[in-house]
């Protein structure tokens, strides 16, 4: 975001610094492809996926992939496997882009946020506790995740008109989204397929994974109330101060409660709100069916895309804002913030050029025969450590699933703990790395929708996130002193 009338915009230091950050990896995946030999592992085919045959890595001959090809490699992976995906997220954030805009400029916004504000103004804690829990546990049941940033710009909204600040937001939605996702009970893009690859009861030992949501909402929770508490306090405290200077004011509701009485009573809005809230309610019902409807998850982010920007389309025109308006409104929110799709490119190149220069699965065998070596709780914890490395080249939970539970499921069985606790690790690896590394592309679009940037973001979440690692990896222990199955 910026100081221009555009309410979504890339901020140029948070531009600048994740760019550096993501040319600083891709020249180090690079390296990566000259110092470590090729290999690979056979492909087979089980169910329409295609998973790795364990028993057949082989050492190749090294290919040959130029240097001059690792700074192209932000374009090349626009037509490469993943090329598809790729589009769909660009496409998807600068919807989310547009939208947002036409929300905000309309009015729409301003109306929602006041009736939410003049709600909660007494319980704004028992509100925040709420939003936490509501995205934890779409995360936890349904896998959702990229899908919900569309919400990330409107609850950072909420939470300036409520006295936080963007950090106080990004942890309401984006962080509580991610702890949801990997604090899984039943999600089947990580939980559900890695328990179906290891052979395991689909979605058997959730009473566990129960216990560990709940240990996971309860930190979150403690850790943004006492946050929260201390913006109020003191403002300035917030590590993104001056940065939300800048915003802050666009987003502030009203000024008086006659104000307040008066936007909530403008009839115009009062309607372009229930159309808005409609097409909100047709997103949550997509989000559901994802579980029910076979295939549909695999679309599930273009439509919600779609239904986003129809409903604010049409929300702006109940509103009375015109189409001129209209029109100008959605194309500066696309242009503010278009300079985000370099940024996913860049993170998206990194997987590509490890891949690309053949040592992906050179990486996945040594790791493999290392921990092969160990003994069962160290099993448990270096299978979690492995799947978080792995995180930094390949962010998609379900794709590394299949890369990865075809080597780990049979690791497990050697080693001497149940498949069961494999599942577990890697459900933790895959999860809570998601918010860590500068790589993820959903990370990367929450934060440029705000004037967070990803230095400050990290330094915000670090103490909070090896908290979670400390106590995940404790429930590791747990998971292999019970024997946590059925197998």
């Amino acid at each position: 975001m910026s100081e221009s009338n555009t309410s979504l915009q890339i901020n140029k230091k948070t531009f600048i610094s994740s760019g550096l950050i993501l040319f600083c990896l891709m020249i180090l995946s690079g390296i990566m492809t000259k110092i470590i030999p090729a290999g690979s592992y056979d492909r087979v085919v089980s169910d329409g996926r295609t998973m790795i045959d364990a028993s057949s890595f082989t050492y190749s001959v090294a290919r040959n992939f130029p240097i001059y090809r690792w700074f192209t490699a932000p374009i090349e992976v626009i037509f490469g496997p993943d090329g598809l995906m790729i589009i769909t997220i660009v496409l998807f954030i600068l919807i989310i882009g547009g939208t947002f805009t036409i929300l905000d400029k309309s009015g729409v916004l301003k109306y929602i946020m006041a009736l939410i504000v003049r709600r909660f103004t007494k319980q704004k804690y028992l509100l925040l506790a709420s939003l936490v829990f509501f995205f934890m546990l779409f995360g936890a049941l349904l896998g959702i995740f990229e899908e919900m940033v569309a919400l990330v710009p409107i609850v950072i909204t909420l939470s300036y008109s409520l006295g936080w600040d963007s950090l106080t937001g990004l942890g309401m939605s984006i962080l509580a989204i991610g702890f949801g996702f990997a604090a899984a009970i039943s999600n089947p893009f990580t939980i559900g397929i890695a328990q179906k690859i290891s052979g395991l009861p689909l979605f058997s030992g959730a009473l566990f994974r129960i216990f560990i949501f709940l240990t996971v909402y309860a930190i979150l929770c403690i850790f943004l109330i006492r946050y929260a508490r201390k913006i109020e306090k003191n403002p300035e405290a917030s590590m993104v101060y001056q940065e939300d200077l800048v915003v802050r004011s666009r987003y502030l509701v009203v000024n008086s409660d006659i104000e307040t009485e008066n936007l909530l009573n403008n009839k115009r809005l009062k309607k372009a709100v229930i159309v808005f809230c409609l097409f909100v309610l047709l997103m949550f019902a997509l989000l559901l069916s994802t579980s029910f409807i076979k295939g549909l998850s695999d679309f599930s982010l273009p439509i919600m895309g779609l239904l986003f920007l129809i409903g604010g389309v049409l929300s702006g025109i109940a509103s009375g804002f015109g189409y001129k308006n209209l029109f100008k409104a959605l194309g500066s929110g696309i242009l503010g913030i278009a300079p985000g799709v370099l940024l996913i490119l860049m993170a998206m190149s990194v997987k590509y050029i490890i891949t690309m220069g053949g040592v992906m699965d050179t990486i996945l065998h040594y790791t493999s025969t290392t921990i092969s070596k160990t003994g069962p709780y160290a099993t448990g914890v270096l299978i979690y450590l492995f799947v978080l490395f792995m995180d930094f080249f390949v962010s998609s939970g379900s794709a590394k699933a299949f890369l990865i539970m075809p080597i780990v499921a049979p690791l497990a069985d050697l080693v001497g703990i149940t498949r069961q606790v494999a599942v577990q690790a890697y459900c933790f690896g895959d999860g809570f790395s998601n918010l860590l590394f500068p790589t993820n592309a959903v990370l990367l679009i929450a934060l440029g929708l705000t004037v967070v940037s990803y230095p400050k973001w990290f330094k915000w979440t670090i103490k909070l996130q090896l908290l979670v690692f400390v106590i995940t990896m404790l429930f590791i222990g747990l998971a292999v002193k019970i024997n946590y199955g059925p197998f």
